[in-house]
């Protein structure tokens, strides 16, 4: 075994051995809640992952390897893998007591802050298994990886090819602090200090204590998964949905951004933030188009419950939460589809949102134009500015690239979702559930895919996993050049 293989394990081994510890609070929880049997399956699946993750490092303990960019591909790829299948197995021995391909999917939902899910009757499930979804995602927004760079320091491993592979949006190699591991614990910082903020949000509105801790794990980071089978609709509060829209736009911000405004103790910072405003922008603009059409299509009675409705369905799917109210899908007119399609632009680059993210889709425009222009002024000289700055054009080349390879991987998504059997609406709406990780999709999928058949099933895990990791990790993978020497 070479060098860099071993490396690569050694590191692989640690990060299993990290994800075995996410079983310990809710195997806790169902010891406190009486739920012995449960507890016994949280705790068994932490001594057989955490002895698997132990047995693949301790003989490779002292290896020493510096790892290039393209190791941090395969370890980042490998990490989503082995952490849902570790995920996995609480599902499949308590309740709901899944098959594998379904606790897989699952598990691979919760981590990768997709939140479409294959249960149905969660309101029956016992509270330390819906604690244990929760914290999944709430693993998951922040990303496993860069936890995992926050503490690998202490063990001698570098973590900047990590980090670097992880990171989400066009700006990969932007630091807060000197130090790569000192940035990945100021942003998990931040995102713990929001969603402690938002528990106590969801708790003043009118959740008892557990559900508030819940929902903040899965609002703050744009997950989507709930303790009720009616998600947020279960409270019928206005005041809570209100909630849910605040936190879900903080989880839809570059939490850069966050951390110097928290820094500078200065809200001065999102200000001048242009990304931000257009993020801001296209939540104004497709709320009206919203309430519009279901005022027009009479869903609604009323403009004040058109409107808030419209918002909080509005922000939920551009930052690819995924909460729903109202049977969304069955809305009047364009609604429905627009609302789906907002997921396809996302939140913020460095955000917990999944989609294309708003600074790449308002980068494509502007190239767009610019080519217009071109037409009419050939010898003319234009720039594609951001926050007027200048766009270098291999940025520009790199957006355009990346956003050709996510949109063909979407429409190959979702002629293959069809191929299993699916309707061909059900299988776009699965593609862009997947894929742009919002969770609820179109037709079959709108609610629940537990009446989907398991190559769907597979095709969905493979579609999260692409969107968590924004497709160029996975597909570096499959080029022979990765592989050579």
């Amino acid at each position: 075994m070479n060098l860099r293989l071993r490396a690569i394990l050694r590191v692989l081994g640690i990060i299993v051995a990290l994800s075995s510890l996410s079983k310990l609070l809710p195997g806790a929880l169902a010891l406190a809640l009486g739920e012995g049997d449960i507890a016994h399956v949280f705790f068994s699946s932490f001594a057989l992952t955490a002895a698997i993750g132990t047995a693949l490092w301790w003989p490779l303990r002292n290896v020493h390897y510096e790892l290039r960019l393209r190791d941090g591909f395969l370890i980042v790829t490998m990490t989503w893998v082995l952490a849902s299948l570790v995920s996995a197995l609480p599902f499949m021995y308590a309740p709901p007591y899944l098959s594998f391909s379904h606790a897989m999917f699952e598990a691979t939902s919760g981590l990768t802050t997709t939140g479409a899910t294959v249960i149905a009757g969660l309101d029956g499930l016992p509270r330390s298994v819906l604690f244990y979804r929760q914290l999944l995602q709430f693993l998951g927004g922040m990303g496993i990886v860069i936890l995992a760079v926050a503490i690998l320091p202490m063990l001698k491993i570098g973590g900047t090819q990590l980090f670097r592979a992880e990171s989400t949006g066009p700006s990969k190699d932007a630091k807060l602090t000197p130090r790569i591991a000192e940035t990945a614990k100021a942003l998990w910082a931040v995102y713990f200090g929001l969603t402690l903020l938002c528990a106590g949000a969801y708790w003043v509105a009118g959740m008892d204590l557990f559900d508030a801790i819940c929902h903040a794990m899965s609002t703050v980071s744009t997950a989507g998964f709930s303790t009720k089978d009616a998600a947020l609709d279960h409270w019928g509060s206005p005041l809570i949905e209100w909630v849910a829209i605040v936190f879900m736009i903080v989880g839809g911000i570059n939490f850069g951004l966050h951390y110097v405004a928290w820094r500078r103790a200065s809200t001065s910072v999102y200000y001048g933030d242009s990304e931000l405003r257009a993020f801001l922008r296209i939540i104004a603009a497709a709320t009206a188009v919203v309430t519009a059409a279901v005022l027009i299509g009479g869903t609604f009675d009323g403009f004040g419950e058109a409107f808030r409705r419209a918002a909080f369905q509005t922000v939920s799917n551009l930052t690819t939460t995924g909460f729903v109210t109202g049977g969304f899908d069955q809305w009047a007119g364009v609604a429905p589809l627009l609302l789906i399609c907002l997921a396809f632009i996302g939140g913020c680059s460095g955000s917990t949102v999944g989609g294309l993210k708003v600074a790449r889709v308002v980068m494509l425009l502007r190239q767009g134009f610019r080519e217009v222009k071109q037409l009419v002024h050939p010898k003319g000289q234009f720039l594609v500015k951001m926050g007027g700055k200048r766009v270098s054009e291999s940025v520009v080349l790199s957006v355009s690239g990346f956003i050709a390879l996510w949109m063909l991987c979407f429409v190959v998504l979702v002629l293959a979702m069809n191929l299993t059997g699916l309707d061909i609406l059900s299988s776009f709406g699965a593609a862009a559930a997947t894929l742009t990780n919002l969770g609820p999709g179109l037709g079959e999928v709108a609610a629940t895919w537990s009446g989907v058949n398991y190559g769907a099933v597979w095709l969905g895990i493979l579609g999260m996993l692409l969107g968590r990791l924004e497709v160029f990790s996975v597909l570096v993978l499959l080029t022979p050049q990765f592989w050579r020497e």
